[in-house]
Parts: structure tokens; C-alpha cells; sequence
């Protein structure tokens, strides 16, 4: 198995990238880089496509553990080297979990299994930087 993307120039510094399942995102510099500001950064894709990889085990775990969960965002930073090129030396991932019956200990073992077990984005993350990841209940 595989996955293949066309990333294709618009103008400028923009272009456009495919997905294998369809779709399309665009990716742009900022102005301070000689671009317009009208798409999304590499590295910050990086950590979008993390947030994405572990949300979808998350989402998964909640439906087939039949939680209660109202809301639910993944908030990830990394922070960058000093050196270029700069690359994530280390990567903080904050697991939010909002709704009034909140199963704190089922919540932190769908977390576990995609940090741990499920999650291949996550893994290739652990190759090259340091990943600290912590949860928060938020009880309405």
C-alpha cells in the first residue's frame, strides 16, 4: 500500500496539493517568506496530519466505547530548532475532552491505544522529536 499526492504550483509560493482520497489543501508562505498568506504551512501541516492520525483513533475508540463525549480538539505545538534548516525537535499534543459525564479513565486508554499503538503518524513523530502529550477534562 501506498499513498500518493500532486502538490502543483498556482503562483508565487502557492500551491496546491492532492489527497488520495480526494480533495484538495493549499499551501502557502508568509509574507515575511515571500508568500500571500492564503494557505496553510508545511511544518504546521505536519502537526495537523498528527492531530488528525491520533483524532481519528480517538473518535473511533469514543464511538466503540460509547462515551459521552460533548466536544473533543487536540491542540498540538512543536517547537522548532534554532539551526536551519529548523525541524521539530519537540512536539506537546493536549487531548481536550468536554461533556458533563466524562469517563476520565476510558478517555485515557483511547488516548494510550493511538499514542502507543494505532497511531502511524504519531510513531514517525517519536523518530525524529520528543513527544510529550498530556489530557484535560473539561466537566460541564
Amino acid at each position: 500500500m501506498s499513498h500518493k499526492v500532486t502538490t502543483s504550483w498556482i503562483e508565487n509560493m502557492q500551491f496546491e496539493s492532492t489527497n488520495p482520497s480526494g480533495g484538495t489543501i493549499r499551501i502557502d508562505a508568509g509574507p515575511e517568506n515571500g508568500g500571500d498568506n492564503k494557505g496553510l504551512r508545511p511544518k504546521a501541516l505536519m502537526l495537523s496530519a498528527l492531530a488528525g492520525c491520533s483524532g481519528l483513533d480517538v473518535a473511533s475508540l469514543i464511538k466503540k466505547m460509547r462515551l459521552d463525549v460533548a466536544d473533543f480538539k487536540i491542540e498540538t505545538e512543536g517547537l522548532l530548532t534554532d539551526a536551519d534548516p529548523a525541524t521539530y525537535h519537540t512536539v506537546i499534543v493536549e487531548y481536550h475532552f468536554y461533556g458533563a459525564n466524562l469517563d476520565e479513565a476510558k478517555l485515557k486508554k483511547a488516548v494510550d491505544l493511538s499514542i502507543e499503538k494505532y497511531c502511524g503518524v504519531m510513531d514517525m513523530f517519536k523518530e525524529f522529536a520528543e513527544v510529550k502529550t498530556s489530557i484535560h477534562y473539561h466537566k460541564e
